[in-house]
């Protein structure tokens, strides 16, 4: 983080490590001004319901990620599993980030029944490991979605949609629409650093230097503080 320019980060504890928010919650006890956690549970466990309210009483947790890889996983968005969670969760008011290229309608129910809850779609709304144009093939259903004052996309990952070499100008037109349909305030840069085909610097200066349309207050928008504001995290200087 500090060679790559970045002051704090947001962490997704995978899903498939069942020690992941410990791991995370400690990290966050230790540097509580850089670190902080959008965690999970299993949403098919009927225990998992009783978290909610003392949710955010942990160490650095703001809220919840889910990305629901696995094929039985994949029927929960619309079998009714997930269907407890949204009441839930906005009326705790807990942030929810969510992998959804593939089930952005069901946001949009979600988002327009719960107003108050809050909905951020992973990756740019991407799907599957796919480049170029066929990698943003979805997204008007992705754009359609900024009707909705409740929903904000996070920009992380965007290297990894272009095969061209950096600074992937084919993708940066995909970049400004999304921009221009949910503005700084709900477009949130990020990395998923681990499969990026950059440094972790490029990923920060693709935003930061390559974007002219990109700049001043909108740019610290983007860069963090707007994702800051959406969690409600309380940051020295932000």
């Amino acid at each position: 983080m500090d060679s790559a320019g970045v002051d704090a980060a947001v962490l997704h504890p995978p899903g498939w490590d069942p020690n992941g928010n410990t791991v995370a919650i400690e990290a966050a006890r230790q540097h509580p001004d850089r670190l902080a956690i959008l965690g999970h549970f299993p949403l098919d466990k009927p225990e998992s319901r009783s978290l909610i309210d003392g949710w955010k009483s942990q160490p650095g947790m703001l809220g919840l990620r889910f990305a629901l890889l696995q094929p039985h996983q994949r029927a929960w968005w619309t079998d009714g599993t997930m269907d407890w969670l949204w009441p839930a969760a906005e009326r705790a008011q807990i942030p929810i980030a969510l992998l959804a290229g593939e089930f952005l309608p069901v946001v949009a129910r979600v988002a327009e029944r719960y107003p108050d809850l809050k909905l951020a779609v992973d990756h740019l709304g991407r799907t599957g490991r796919v480049q170029d144009a066929p990698a943003f093939a979805n997204l008007p259903e992705l754009l359609a979605l900024a009707r909705y004052p409740n929903v904000a996309v996070k920009a992380t990952g965007a290297p990894s949609y272009s095969s061209e070499p950096y600074p992937y100008r084919n993708i940066q037109p995909y970049l400004h629409q999304i921009y221009d349909a949910f503005g700084p305030d709900r477009m949130f840069w990020g990395t998923d650093i681990t499969r990026m085909p950059c440094s972790w610097r490029q990923c920060v200066t693709l935003f930061t230097e390559e974007l002219p349309w990109l700049k001043g207050e909108d740019l610290e928008l983007v860069m963090g503080r707007g994702v800051c504001d959406w969690l409600g995290w309380k940051l020295p200087g932000v």
